[in-house]
């Protein structure tokens, strides 16, 4: 059975998010630290207000007192939670889970992560398995893989397909280059993705999501509360999470051109929320672009476009800032880069700025439409898990 849900019971009434960048000058208590104020002020009320704290992190800390530190939280409960790229979304999650329960009035989610003081790796790998069936390649090498496969099955020679895929990256580079938080605020034209190093199969340098360190918060209270706070709060419309087993990596019949787990999450997500066309029910959508070819078929997955179709709306500007269904407005995992523990709270402060207009005047989407999706996958096609939300500026 899928989740019964918490449609409509929490909302969300202050965020804060952090540029994302290489903070050389800062550490991770910094970052937390600026994150939180910010959320706050937006929700105006203090640390002490708050009844409990998540903290989403893959390696920058352990336990709760990696928040309670920097923010100097005295005996208060603090959780520390992680689950691969999906860290910061669960730690919303449980925080609104917690508020929906009535263990808690008021709680608050904080995502961060310090990356670039310890090099350029994103999360932190563990060893192979003993069996012979964990894999051996990098990210990009498993993410490549997507590339002929997808060729194949839907019958376009590959050169074609990097078009499409250098669309993607110039698309969401574009929308990065206009954010004041993003990391790469420049555009980039699909030439010069194009003639980019290759970096594994096909994919290149601007194909492949950076490093960066960055921190983002958001504050959780029962929707019946939400107006004490603010005139404009987001209500938490659906969690859904999936968990593979990773199984797919030993199924000769496991292509590379669909991610079961995503569109497992994604279908729960929209049953929770009584979404019945994504297409043309979200007004916006962020998305795990941790390289190009993931939002191709996470376009399918989600329900965006039918299947061996996601490239040509790719190309027609379907997912364009003034697309049909604007998908990664701020940019992206591409322009952003991906401190694991706090991409998906980021994701929500995109929804957060958007939905309620705020996001300003280059970025903002034009639509009536009320309803906004994020999405983290974390792992490898055939191993992975996946977390989709929706969020929404009105009740029902």
């Amino acid at each position: 059975m899928a989740s019964h849900g918490i449609k409509d019971r929490v909302a969300i009434i202050g965020m804060g998010c952090t540029p994302f960048g290489e903070h050389w000058d800062k550490d991770v208590d910094d970052l937390i630290v600026d994150a939180s104020m910010d959320a706050f002020a937006s929700a105006g009320v203090t640390k002490d207000d708050i009844d409990a704290y998540w903290l989403g992190t893959a390696t920058s800390g352990s336990s709760g007192m990696a928040l309670a530190r920097p923010l100097q939280i005295q005996g208060k409960p603090v959780s520390r939670v992680e689950n691969f790229c999906a860290t910061g979304s669960e730690a919303l999650r449980a925080a609104s889970y917690a508020v929906a329960s009535g263990a808690y009035d008021i709680a608050m989610a904080v995502g961060a992560e310090k990356l670039k003081d310890g090099g350029y790796q994103g999360i932190a790998s563990p060893k192979p398995a003993g069996d012979g069936t964990q894999r051996t390649l990098t990210a990009a090498a498993m993410y490549s893989m997507i590339v002929p496969a997808y060729a194949k099955k839907y019958g376009l020679d590959e050169d074609q397909l990097m078009d499409v895929l250098a669309t993607i990256a110039a698309k969401n580079h574009a929308n990065g280059a206009v954010n004041p938080r993003a990391q790469f605020r420049k555009a980039v034209s699909k030439e010069t993705v194009l003639s980019a190093p290759r970096l594994a199969g096909r994919l290149g340098v601007f194909d492949c999501a950076g490093v960066a360190d960055g921190s983002a918060a958001a504050i959780i209270v029962r929707a019946e509360d939400a107006a004490r706070y603010t005139d404009t709060p987001l209500y938490i419309k659906a969690f859904a999470v999936s968990t593979g087993t990773g199984s797919s990596l030993i199924d000769p019949e496991y292509d590379y051109t669909h991610f079961p787990e995503c569109e497992a999450a994604a279908n729960d997500a929209y049953a929770q929320a009584g979404v019945t066309d994504p297409r043309h029910q979200l007004a916006m959508a962020e998305v795990h672009d941790c390289f190009t070819p993931t939002e191709l078929v996470l376009m399918e997955d989600l329900g965006f476009a039918e299947r061996g179709t996601a490239w040509k709306e790719v190309l027609a500007g379907t997912f364009d800032l003034r697309g049909e269904l604007p998908v990664n407005p701020d940019g992206g995992l591409k322009s952003f880069g991906h401190p694991v523990g706090a991409s998906g709270l980021r994701m929500f402060f995109e929804c957060w700025l958007q939905l309620r207009g705020e996001a300003g005047a280059e970025r903002q989407i034009d639509t009536d439409r009320t309803l906004a999706l994020t999405h983290n996958l974390g792992g490898y096609p055939g191993e992975m898990v996946s977390l989709v939300s929706i969020v929404g500026s009105e009740l029902g």
